[in-house]
């Protein structure tokens, strides 16, 4: 019995290391393909691939420098998580099997995503973002020192970051009549945000309808916590000439903004719990639970001020 159990932890452990080797070779030569893809427009390095028992598979020390810029783009780990190491074993079979070798559950992960504030590339990519979005008055001390359309260098600078260091991690569950989706994104000194997202009906069957699909909003549980941004954010203001009563407005004009890119004009039952999240609460909780389910095409058939009451939306600060 004794040497039985001995052969049997030995043939598991043969087999595991088995199994970890193929997954290994089969990832490392997906991303030797997709860097040999991304070759004339980036050269990405890793360190190596890494997997765990409880189902989690990463890619490690990456790096990335986009063609045309010197400054690098790091990332500690980028990967995938499955509730088993058999589960990963099961998606190495995608190509054959199709959707039925995604679990019911897989999350996605990012950590240690640094960008330097003063990137070549940063300063490209912010100047492009102006532009898609028809920026007004940008250069504004009050729409600068909020980051009323996103943080310039020089603004990421003064407000005391020498990297945006993000990490997130994105879990889906697909069921048989609701997909939902959690998210936790975490900017590293500034702010942290753990989001809960219900559809409802069958994601995959949707998406087998292609253009026909129409996503419908079941829930959404939203929580913004500040983790030093805002106390940055009036300093910084008041270093521009701005007043305590000024930076409060410019701040609100911000999240307005925010809004707007959504369709959505938010209403007072929004700005002033918003408001206390400024004023040193240091979590804002926003709710959406519509009466019946919302397609997201047709919020935009509805006025930007009718949408709050559309969603049921709704926020507190605490």
């Amino acid at each position: 019995m004794k040497n039985f159990i001995i052969w049997a932890i030995l043939i598991g452990a043969l087999g595991y290391g088995g199994a970890k080797f193929y997954l290994h070779k089969e990832v490392s030569s997906a991303m030797d393909m997709a860097v040999l893809m991304m070759s004339p427009y980036a050269n990405v390095e890793y360190d190596g691939v890494g997997s765990t028992l409880s189902g989690e598979l990463t890619v490690d020390g990456v790096r990335v420098r986009i063609d045309g810029y010197s400054d690098e783009l790091t990332i500690d780990r980028i990967g995938i998580d499955t509730p088993s190491f058999l589960s990963l074993i099961s998606l190495s079979d995608l190509s054959s099997k199709g959707p039925d070798a995604i679990p019911e559950q897989i999350g996605f992960l990012i950590e240690g995503l640094r960008i330097p504030a003063d990137a070549d590339y940063y300063d490209d990519f912010y100047e492009f973002s102006l532009a898609a979005r028809n920026a007004e008055n940008p250069e504004s001390a009050g729409a600068e020192c909020t980051g009323r359309y996103g943080f310039s260098p020089a603004a990421l600078s003064a407000l005391g970051y020498q990297d945006q260091v993000m990490s997130m991690y994105m879990g889906i569950r697909d069921e048989e009549s609701r997909f939902s989706f959690d998210m936790q994104i975490s900017m590293d000194d500034m702010w942290d945000m753990d989001a809960n997202v219900s559809l409802a009906g069958n994601m995959v069957a949707e998406m087998m309808q292609g253009p026909a699909s129409q996503p419908r909003l079941r829930n959404m549980h939203v929580e913004f916590t500040d983790r030093s941004l805002n106390e940055r954010v009036s300093k910084y203001c008041e270093r521009r000439g701005l007043s305590a009563v000024e930076t409060m407005h410019a701040q609100i004009e911000s999240f307005k903004v925010f809004g707007e890119i959504y369709g959505i004009e938010f209403d007072q039952y929004m700005i002033d719990p918003f408001k206390e999240f400024l004023l040193g609460k240091s979590t804002l909780v926003i709710t959406a639970q519509p009466s019946n389910p919302v397609a997201f095409s047709q919020i935009d058939l509805y006025k930007p001020s009718d949408v709050p009451a559309l969603l049921n939306l709704a926020a507190i600060a605490r």
